[in-house]
């Protein structure tokens, strides 16, 4: 068996005192182990879900994605009200977006951003107003900016001077006033728990505050177009509100040099709020984000003594990363020894990067224990890894897991409800798995998984026939 003291563990990762515990702030808030020892989440059995829809699987935990919701929009509600202006939420539907997940955060009072023409069809699909809808993206065609305007979308975020002329078209043709927002880069750039400031981003989102200015100018002169605001997002999976702060104030110089040519509603300061894919991660709690980046603009807004607009946020895998467990089933298992006499332990399941790419792309850090029972075995250091043909195809890089996990045994990664089903693929002709919402005992897919045969009938070069 192998030692928990292996020497391939990283420094962060700790020995567990009992490897089969949930850690609190990774696992959806009602995940809990029966009194067989088998997981529990949003009171049905693992096992069960399994038994009824195989694995792998996505299971999304609706009362986690409609709290988080609503204390979003309650925080920010809360924090801006106590400075005399208000606040919108917009769930950011890259994280995932499903007609089910947009009804449940409209339905706590959230607005949704999208940034495709596939993700605002999702939306309209599930009925959410289109004035409460935000369209992103640096590259929007002229047939999705048409889209956008004729169905009557809230706001569309102008990343470029060539989408303000498109956009006016648009708006001009049908006869029509889009409200848009420009997308600037405040030269901060903020990631967990650091952040970086440089003069000038190099990157293709946004404009530098020179290039807005011009933006701005070029909006106001166009009939068909009115600007309501900037907006900024400075990263990804952040944890406190340095950065936001930084970068608040200094987008602020930028709102006040504008109001000379007109009100300015809105500020957007986009999303990246972080939360725990393992124990050791601290994500700032909710209230504390709204109050403090709330209170930091406020006194930047008195400072220059100019008015507080109305703020607007973005938060998507803070609503809906914790919300998200998968389930795999385990294929294989396998000791690795080095020539150092250091060793670990491979867990094949039966997924991999075709269902969470972030380990590969990012070297994304996630959790994982033994859904369908709990064991006294000793702790042993493992990796979990996927079954595709690749030496990165890796869902868990570390982790301590009780000894004599096994083929058969069902393993949970939890925190995966954001940007694993977004960035799903069929590598190596694996079929997508199906997500599944539970809720207070009872599950339901809400979308669906791919056969072999779905795979098979985008091909044209093959007949599927009757049985085959």
């Amino acid at each position: 068996m192998l030692s928990p003291a292996d020497s391939l563990a990283p420094d962060w990762l700790v020995v567990p005192d009992d490897a089969n515990s949930l850690a609190q702030a990774v696992w959806p808030a009602a995940a809990d182990r029966d009194a067989g020892g088998a997981l529990v989440l949003g009171g049905m059995p693992v096992a069960e879900l399994v038994r009824q829809y195989g694995t792998p699987l996505l299971v999304l935990d609706e009362d986690e994605v409609r709290e988080r919701a609503r204390a979003f929009h309650d925080a920010f509600a809360r924090a801006t009200a106590e400075h005399g202006t208000s606040s919108r939420v917009y769930y950011a539907g890259k994280a995932f977006l499903s007609t089910a997940v947009a009804r449940w955060v409209t339905e706590e009072g959230l607005n949704v951003d999208v940034c495709t023409c596939g993700e605002l069809e999702v939306a309209l699909a599930a009925g959410v107003d289109p004035a409460r809808i935000g369209f992103h993206g640096n590259n929007k065609s002229v047939s999705e900016i048409e889209r956008a305007v004729s169905v009557g979308i809230g706001t569309i975020i102008v990343d470029s001077a060539v989408e303000i002329e498109r956009v006016a078209v648009a708006a001009a043709r049908i006869g029509t006033v889009q409200r848009v927002l420009v997308r600037v880069n405040s030269g901060v750039h903020a990631e967990t728990h650091d952040f970086l400031a440089t003069a000038h981003e190099d990157q293709k989102f946004g404009m530098p505050f020179g290039d807005a200015e011009i933006a701005v100018a070029r909006i106001r002169e166009l009939p068909a177009l009115e600007f309501v605001g900037l907006h900024c997002h400075i990263g990804s999976q952040i944890f406190g509100v340095a950065g936001f702060r930084e970068s608040a104030s200094r987008v602020l110089e930028l709102h006040e040099k504008l109001l000379a040519g007109g009100e300015i509603p809105l500020l957007n300061l986009g999303g990246g709020f972080g939360i725990a894919y393992t124990s050791v991660d601290d994500p700032t709690p909710i209230g504390q984000l709204a109050a403090e980046i709330v209170g930091a603009v406020a006194a930047g807004c008195a400072e220059r003594g100019i008015p507080l607009p109305i703020l607007a946020f973005e938060p998507g895998r803070a609503i809906v990363g914790t919300a998200g467990v998968t389930v795999y089933e385990v294929g294989t298992t396998k000791a690795v020894t080095l020539d150092s006499g250091a060793s670990r332990l491979y867990v094949s399941v039966d997924g991999g990067m075709s269902d969470n790419a972030r380990p590969a792309l990012y070297g994304a850090q996630f959790s994982a224990r033994i859904a369908s029972r709990t064991s006294d075995v000793p702790s042993a250091l493992v990796r979990v890894v996927g079954k595709h043909c690749e030496s990165g195809d890796i869902v868990v890089d570390h982790e301590y897991l009780p000894g004599d996990v096994a083929p058969g045994d069902l393993l949970a990664v939890p925190a995966t409800g954001a940007y694993c089903m977004s960035l799903a693929s069929n590598y190596n002709h694996v079929p997508r798995p199906a997500v599944v919402a539970v809720t207070r005992g009872s599950s339901r897919v809400i979308v669906r998984g791919e056969s072999l045969d779905d795979l098979l009938a985008r091909d044209t070069g093959i007949s599927i026939t009757e049985g085959a």
